[in-house]
């Protein structure tokens, strides 16, 4: 193999080319990246950047030096527009052409946004440059914000609006959020941070329509109110960037589908981070994205399905002044135990707790609030939990 294409510059894509060079491929290694940025790092977008308590200096994900050790030929601001798998090219939408032997697809998701003529003052964080845009809005005096979709990203961007003085509501179209991860028992518990934090959360009603000629002035929902709004943020979720490969060979289904070890239906071809759907699931989580490199490089190079990823899926989310921590693989029906710390009407008591999701007296998944010593302990028996039944010892 002479030549790798890494497409997508960022987290998942940075670490693919890291393994690249760290398992030995001394070939030629392309970057291709949409966005005109060196690769950063997201999470801090929506918490420490948006509220300037970090700079675009502290989001670099990489250095000169380690730039000039992966020896890799950056084409950054220029997107991919086809992949022709048995040709072995990808093209570029400028026309140029690559040729290559093997392919990383590493092109991420972008933000789900409303239907409609966009107006000015709604936004979407996904990428750095939503994020100076909406940082900039949010330096110029009160506003009233209206945060759609109460997810993670919508929680953490609600979070720091309220930090910094603006009046805040959290419209979410189910009647909890962030039930789908943590279970109704514990996002209950965690939707109490809202109110706590000093924003108004709305639940089980939708979105109807936003007022505005020009710019927006106010959400209407679907039950008739009006909420009024100068700022609006639409965090309703994700879709993996895969229309570049329409017409290509590959498997597409809510992503790139691949097996467990990240080989698309081509095996020079592998998939990784957002992008990818890895033996059935697809993950948008900074652990997923950082651990799955490894395996889908390795399998590349060894031209099979040599290795699988085997990980414990893990997230977290700072929001409202706490820690939320989950890993595990939580099913409807488990049981949920606080086993540290408690509660208080309701909402996390001082000092946070650790809970349990069990199944058939085995520990499926673990939710910690503000008690990352006690979770690393947990997560870590959790893994050699799923190792023992994987393994059949259990």
């Amino acid at each position: 193999m002479r030549t790798v294409t890494v497409v997508g510059a960022s987290l998942s894509g940075l670490y693919a080319a890291r393994e690249l060079r760290a398992q030995g491929f001394d070939g030629r290694l392309v970057i291709i990246g949409d966005e005109p940025h060196n690769p950063y790092d997201r999470p801090p977008l929506s918490k420490d950047f948006l509220t300037g308590r970090a700079d675009e200096a502290q989001l670099a994900l990489t250095d000169p030096e380690e730039t000039g050790d992966l020896a890799a030929e950056w084409l950054l601001g220029t997107r991919a527009r086809g992949l022709d798998a048995r040709g072995r090219t990808v093209l570029l939408d400028d026309g140029r052409t690559v040729p290559t032997d093997g392919v990383v697809i590493a092109t991420g998701a972008s933000a789900r946004r409303l239907p409609g003529e966009a107006l000015t003052g709604v936004h979407t964080l996904r990428t750095l440059d939503d994020a100076r845009t909406l940082r900039e809005e949010l330096t110029r005096g009160h506003r009233e914000v209206v945060v759609i979709g109460g997810g993670f990203i919508g929680a953490e961007t609600a979070s720091s609006c309220a930090s910094l003085g603006h009046t805040v509501t959290v419209v979410e179209a189910a009647p909890l959020p962030l039930v789908p991860p943590l279970g109704a028992e514990m996002a209950a518990v965690c939707a109490t941070l809202h109110r706590r934090g000093g924003a108004e959360l709305i639940t089980g009603v939708g979105v109807a329509d936003l007022r505005g000629t020009t710019a927006v002035t106010g959400v209407e929902l679907s039950d008739g109110r009006i909420l009024p709004a100068d700022l609006v943020i639409v965090g309703i979720g994700a879709t993996p960037n895969t229309a570049w490969l329409d017409g290509s060979t590959l498997a597409l289904h809510d992503g790139v589908l691949c097996d467990d070890g990240c080989v698309a239906a081509l095996p020079q071809v592998v998939a990784v981070g957002d992008v990818a759907r890895v033996g059935g699931s697809r993950m948008e989580h900074w652990t997923s994205a950082t651990e799955q490199p490894r395996v889908a490089v390795a399998n590349l190079l060894a031209g099979r399905t040599a290795e699988t990823v085997r990980s414990v899926p893990y997230f977290w989310s700072d929001q409202y002044g706490v820690r939320i921590q989950f890993a595990g693989r939580r099913r409807d029906g488990d049981t949920v135990r606080i086993t540290e710390g408690g509660l208080d009407d309701g909402a996390p008591a001082e000092g946070g707790f650790l809970a349990l999701y069990e199944r058939a007296g085995l520990t499926t998944a673990v939710l910690s609030v503000d008690r990352p010593r006690p979770f690393m302990r947990a997560r870590r028996e959790l893994a050699r939990e799923e190792g023992r039944v994987a393994s059949g010892t259990v």
